[in-house]
């Protein structure tokens, strides 16, 4: 079809049928609305093979497995090996969430998913006056070494995957991992996981940070170093546009600003003295499942393409691992409505689809009470289910890319990029993400897309289903998931316990220790994991780092 005669019959035939429709758009007129997608790029009403006529095959597509990795990071994907099916899970104390893993687990689950809550995030132990309130609200809490081996109690480490959504904090939460493999003698060389570890996200985002922009990417770098000789097999950062796309932004927004954040780490490394191909097949990323369906599926193309061409170009990578995105996702939370919840199923499973068409590694599908409270057993046994029916039993797993070739996926994976690439460029020219984020440019970009997409749905340009059209009354929902109050209760008596048995001369020698190499320059992970294995808690360790590197204050974004 690429021959200049077939395209030319091409051109004939669609300037012929397109002057047929004026009348029969008369009689049958198109919706009124503005055919955009919600990153702001037209649709055209038709995609033909003229779409695709400058299209360098090889450049832009190639093959799976190969540069640059549009179609997919492995040959054969997923003919070899199921996506890893996770569910985020973590709640209350460290034994109730075990449970809800073993439970996971017996259902199916071939990886975890950990969710610690706000204080654990934010670096403050249960019993400070910061997390009154917040304790196990959403995630698991985790105070100490003890709470870690309670959480991971009878689940064997060297045979699961565990992904950890943890960000300033994460070198101390990896720390207690470690030491936990190390109690069930399993070698940190054998463990395999991810955590999250990116905390540019959190600035413009989600707002779990604790410390300014460069000591973070001082713990990142020295995380990555670690890691890359003591934890080979672990993915040492899962640079996230997830919450990038929950915080409002669209996809080319979620791909833009998440790549820029993944140049600042690896330039960060770089400076650091490591080598690019020695730490780049460790780095993975994490998108979010949104709405428009084939959208999402071409956003993965494209920054699969996009990241390829930065590794190679730009840093010079020759491993072609390095080179690779490869990514965990999650269906979209903000999506989730609570009216008429059991519509989220519905939800869920068409976001599920994109990713696993957009060739997604790990999937974590939401469950659908998720907009009224944490999730029941019921709920997250029906969300893993979705991914087990998508995977056995609607075939779009048995060949490689299977939108491949089609007209607008291709051209929308095209503009994707191309816009994608432009943001990529002006982020370059303002000094890089840090310097962005310390602009507040990315958190405006972000702001102004989620009012316009919040504007729109007031205006009932944007339908959600049960919420601004197809409202239905309802009864007020019963038997929600609560996580009591008393759990705070619990948490500070463990940690009275722990305090009182530990050995307090070992805990301030390590936290000393600690503090000096936070003053030099230390890697300082060896020192957060004598730290953890004296018990010292998660909180005494982070007021130590406090005391360094000081707290972020949040830029003015409104004027």
């Amino acid at each position: 079809m690429s021959e200049e005669k077939g395209l030319g019959a091409v051109l004939k035939a669609q300037k012929k049928w397109s002057e047929s429709l004026e009348d029969k758009l008369k009689k049958r007129p198109e919706r009124k609305e503005a055919f955009v997608n919600t990153s702001g790029i037209p649709i055209n009403r038709l995609y033909t093979p003229l779409d695709l006529a400058h299209e360098d095959y090889m450049e832009e597509m190639g093959f799976p497995g190969e540069y640059p990795f549009t179609r997919g990071v492995q040959p054969t994907m997923y003919r070899g090996r199921y996506w890893t099916m996770r569910q985020y899970a973590g709640f209350a104390t460290a034994e109730e969430s075990n449970r809800r893993y073993r439970f996971l687990l017996d259902q199916g689950q071939t990886g975890l998913s950990v969710a610690f809550d706000l204080p654990t995030q934010i670096g403050y132990d249960s019993d400070g006056e910061m997390a009154i309130g917040e304790v196990g609200k959403v995630g698991v809490a985790i105070d100490s070494l003890r709470d870690m081996e309670t959480l991971f109690n009878d689940i064997p480490l060297d045979r699961v995957s565990t992904s950890m959504t943890i960000n300033a904090p994460a070198a101390i939460l990896l720390a207690m991992y470690m030491a936990v493999a190390e109690n069930q003698g399993i070698s940190s060389e054998k463990l395999r996981g991810t955590i999250q570890n990116d905390i540019l996200k959190e600035y413009s985002s989600r707002g779990t940070y604790i410390f300014p922009p460069r000591p973070s990417m001082r713990i990142i770098t020295d995380i990555i170093s670690y890691c890359a000789e003591k934890v080979p097999l672990w993915n040492t950062i899962s640079i996230s546009g997830y919450h990038i796309r929950e915080a409002g932004s669209t996809a080319v927004q979620e791909v833009a600003f998440t790549l820029a954040n993944g140049i600042a780490y690896v330039e960060a490394a770089l400076e650091a003295g490591l080598e690019v191909d020695t730490f780049g097949p460790r780095l993975s990323f994490f998108f979010n499942a949104h709405l428009d369906f084939l959208e999402e599926i071409a956003k993965y193309r494209a920054a699969r393409r996009l990241w390829a061409g930065i590794m190679r170009e730009r840093f010079g990578a020759r491993n072609p691992k390095s080179m690779m995105i490869r990514f965990h996702t999650q269906t979209a939370g903000c999506t989730l409505t609570a009216q008429q919840p059991k519509i989220n199923i519905v939800r869920v499973a068409f976001q599920a689809l994109a990713a696993i068409l957009g060739g997604t590694q790990s999937l974590h599908t939401n469950s659908m009470d998720e907009a009224l409270c944490l999730p029941s057993e019921e709920a997250v046994q029906i969300a893993l289910r979705t991914q087990q029916l998508v995977a056995y039993e609607t075939g779009v797993a048995d060949t490689v890319d299977p939108l491949g070739g089609s007209y607008y996926v291709e051209s929308l994976t095209r503009e994707i990029y191309k816009r994608a690439q432009e943001y990529i460029k002006k982020i370059d020219e303002m000094g890089g993400a840090v310097e962005a984020v310390e602009q507040g440019f990315i958190q405006r970009e972000i702001q102004d897309s989620a009012y316009k997409y919040q504007r729109e749905i007031e205006k009932e340009e944007r339908v959600v289903v049960g919420v601004n059209r197809f409202q239905t009354q309802e009864e007020k929902p019963a038997n929600l998931l609560r996580v009591d109050p008393e759990v705070r209760v619990s948490q500070i008596d463990k940690l009275g316990k722990l305090k009182s048995e530990r050995d307090d001369t070992k805990v301030k020698q390590s936290l000393a220790d600690l503090k000096a190499g936070a003053e030099g320059t230390d890697n300082l992970m060896p020192l957060i994991l004598a730290a953890v294995k004296a018990y010292g808690t998660l909180g005494e360790i982070c007021d130590v780092l406090r005391g360094v590197f000081g707290e972020y204050q949040q830029v003015n974004t409104l004027g």
